[in-house]
């Protein structure tokens, strides 16, 4: 199966305008471990959950298929990052006691990634697998921000995306799925974040590589009606849905 390598193109948006996770959720994840020596951060972009990881687990193996995206990463003492797909971790037999893919594993080639997963999987080690889909900010801006992601760039998007907006509930997960609590990630935002995470969307990327021109900076006079002040910071939120293993 052919890697996609989607990110690169963006990795610096994607580092600075991509939010992050809520600490209920790391909390959920990290009382399920029973050891904290090594976690393997799959799909890791810019480091964004590693960097976290890093402040309970005595290392951190980082991988991602782009090199633009570890180019990007900030550095930490515990965190080692590795260019690598995620199906070839690079690390060593029952080493891992946390598999963390976050927002990452509708791209992997699933059966080989499980397989991969089984191989560096230390006894008791937790798989946990997270994403989240469209942002939520009032009825609007919702309703702009739904048009640009279904008519505007929809026929750029991969067919992996289903898995996401199925809150993966169709991602193949071929394990024991440990009974999760919900979570939400709030961020305040202007107008000008929000244009530039739709900036880091890779259909975005996919339709400017086609068409020549930037659909953001296009459809911006919509989402600014829709939104009102440019300045003014509104909540803007996402569903986080997680499937969890004790391997």
């Amino acid at each position: 199966m052919a890697h996609k390598d989607l990110f690169s193109q963006q990795a610096a948006l994607y580092a600075t305008f991509r939010p992050d996770y809520p600490a209920s959720l790391y909390q959920f994840i990290l009382g399920q471990c029973s050891q904290y020596q090594l976690a393997w951060d799959v799909g890791c972009g810019n480091g964004q959950a590693a960097r976290v990881l890093a402040q309970h687990f005595e290392r951190v193996w980082a991988t991602d298929l782009s090199q633009a995206q570890l180019s990007v990463a900030t550095a930490h003492q515990a965190i080692t990052y590795h260019q690598a797909p995620a199906e070839q971790s690079g690390l060593g037999d029952h080493s891992a006691d946390l598999i963390a893919v976050a927002q990452a594993a509708h791209w992997f080639d699933l059966a080989a990634f499980y397989t991969e997963v089984r191989r560096v999987a230390a006894p008791q080690a937790v798989l946990a697998i997270w994403g989240y889909g469209l942002a939520r900010v009032n009825a609007p801006v919702d309703a702009a921000v739904g048009h640009f992601y279904h008519q505007i760039v929809g026929l750029y998007w991969d067919e992996e995306r289903r898995h996401i907006e199925q809150a993966y509930q169709s991602l193949p997960f071929p394990f024991q799925e440990v009974p999760s609590p919900t979570f939400e990630n709030i961020k305040p935002w202007n107008l000008h974040h929000l244009l530039q995470y739709l900036s880091t969307w890779s259909a975005v990327q996919k339709y400017k590589n086609a068409q020549g021109q930037d659909p953001v900076a296009a459809y911006a006079p919509v989402l600014q009606e829709a939104w009102g002040d440019p300045a003014q910071e509104i909540p803007v939120s996402w569903d986080i849905f997680l499937k969890l293993a004790k391997l």
